[in-house]
């Protein structure tokens, strides 16, 4: 589908000035096919006509339903599982015994698309059983997206997504089967949220984080927006959590307010970080 450059501008600054992100020449192919629900629900037949409507000021449920449709929402459970088992297997660990006192975490996933990252997560923490019983667990997730977050809220899933890294003893454990799909228990979910949230604002509470999970979401910025997102972040962790990236992505050359764990080098730690709990992990 050809398009104009002046149409394709007024896209790429839309989805830009609600998200952030910016929809460069490399992903120019993806606009019409991105946009064909939109097209056919609307009787549209270009992306000219598109933009021409767009730019009628009173086209504002238009304006949101194309940015929607151009967000990429790719998700599924464990995501990247080696970078997951991370989370039991060090980070857990580290933080417990930082807030014994408290006992008390606190966790954001930032960019969590349709949920299953922030469930992945619950499902996580009630494996560990007793563990964490007299503890009290907070999970938010949040998404730029007002379609994704109804979707995540809902905790219910097709059968192609619940596949999609979860054992079949997972499934049974955490889901109940329904005519509409498979549904999240409530004992699973207990403690998850989730709400509408731009990672570029002000982070989405007044008590730090002792985790922040923002994978594969910054991929999405030009460098100037990456480093006023990675600002946000920082304010939203805690001096002694932490943050965990997308597997293919780094703090390396991008900002030096967080850095890397030398064993795991998509968690990072908010600079100054402490010496001692670096060189543990990293042995």
């Amino acid at each position: 589908m050809e398009i104009s450059h002046a149409s394709f501008a007024l896209i790429e600054d839309l989805l830009e000035a609600r998200t952030g992100q910016r929809l460069n020449e490399s992903r120019r192919w993806r606009v019409g096919t991105s946009l064909a629900g939109i097209f056919r629900e609307r009787g549209i037949t270009n992306l000219d006509q598109l933009a021409c409507l767009l730019a009628q000021e009173h086209e504002t449920q238009l304006a949101q339903d194309v940015v929607e449709a151009l967000l990429n929402n790719e998700t599924y459970f464990f995501r990247d599982k080696p970078t997951f088992d991370q989370l039991p297997e060090d980070i857990f660990p580290l933080l417990a015994k930082r807030r014994a006192a408290e006992r008390h975490l606190q966790i954001w996933c930032a960019g969590c698309s349709t949920g299953q990252e922030v469930h992945s997560i619950a499902i996580m923490f009630a494996e560990q059983g007793s563990r964490w019983d007299d503890w009290s667990i907070d999970i938010l997730g949040t998404d730029v997206s007002h379609k994704v977050i109804a979707a995540a809220r809902s905790g219910r899933y097709s059968q192609f997504e619940v596949q999609r890294g979860l054992s079949v003893a997972q499934m049974l454990q955490h889901f109940d089967e329904t005519t509409n799909g498979w549904q999240i228990r409530s004992g699973t979910r207990k403690d998850v949220r989730f709400q509408q949230h731009n990672v570029l604002d002000e982070p989405p509470a007044r008590r730090r984080f002792d985790l922040v999970l923002c994978r594969n979401v910054l991929l999405y910025f030009d460098p100037y927006t990456r480093r006023r997102a990675f600002q946000r972040l920082h304010s939203a962790v805690s001096p002694d959590g932490f943050l965990m990236l997308g597997a293919g992505e780094t703090v390396v050359g991008q900002t030096d307010m967080f850095v890397p764990l030398a064993k795991h080098a998509s968690i990072c730690e908010p600079v100054p970080a402490t010496a001692g709990d670096r060189m543990r992990l990293a042995g």
